[in-house]
């Protein structure tokens, strides 16, 4: 294994779901909840000091079944709450229900939140060292940002298409075995997860298409200056 805990894409800190290095000094993962002590210090030694919640404040909660971890391994990170999205916006929640969990709804998010999506690159920009950026799953809003991160790094849609399906089968092969049922998803078989994760690719690569990320950034007030921080940290 490597000093930044990737084999072939995959994060193996301990207790994370869903965890991916997207590039450089940047990581994804599902809700930080679920490492383990060991996994924080495996994560610190990785380079990661900046963890940035995608989600919303309504989410944010330890569940029974998570590990307990002591402040003390928590202290060396600085959090940064960045929500994607407002879920009290009517037209978010008409339009993404029951949340976001499809690209095709990307552009919708993008188009409604754009300042909310600007910050989150400000605070990958500013952050001092390595980041990990998750959300609930590690799939969708964490997808979406990884996605517009790969564009900025010059990533080709092969490698972006693939990094999707990363985290697409990552997430369903956690509803196969977690010990907690998630509401609206279960784990679904390879003759109903192969066409579902086309048609999502494909809506991903259109979004990307469309929006050019940097140009979308540097609309919403992200400098020339925070893009080249970014693409920095991303090894580019």
């Amino acid at each position: 294994m490597s000093r930044n805990g990737a084999v072939g894409g995959a994060v193996t800190w301990d207790g994370a779901v869903n965890a991916w290095h997207v590039g450089g000094e940047v990581y994804r993962m599902g809700r930080r909840e679920w490492l383990t002590e060991t996994g924080w210090r495996q994560a610190y030694d990785a380079g990661i000091r900046t963890v940035i919640d995608l989600r919303n404040p309504e989410e944010i909660r330890r569940r029974e079944t998570d590990p307990r971890v002591p402040e003390a391994a928590l202290a060396p990170f600085d959090v940064v709450h960045a929500p994607t999205e407002d879920p009290a916006n009517e037209e978010f929640r008409a339009l993404c229900v029951p949340y976001l969990n499809d690209p095709a709804s990307y552009p919708d998010n993008v188009r409604l939140f754009p300042d909310r999506m600007a910050r989150v690159f400000r605070a990958i920009a500013a952050a001092p060292a390595g980041v990990v950026l998750h959300c609930s799953a590690g799939r969708d809003r964490s997808g979406m940002i990884a996605a517009m991160l790969q564009d900025l790094a010059g990533a080709g849609e092969d490698a972006i298409a693939l990094a999707y399906e990363r985290a697409m089968r990552g997430i369903n092969e956690h509803h196969r075995v977690s010990p907690v049922k998630h509401p609206h998803e279960r784990y679904l078989t390879e003759a109903e997860l192969g066409p579902l994760l086309a048609t999502r690719q494909a809506s991903l690569l259109g979004f990307l298409r469309n929006l050019r990320t940097s140009t979308f950034l540097g609309h919403n007030g992200v400098t020339e200056g925070e893009l080249a921080a970014i693409r920095a940290k991303l090894g580019r």
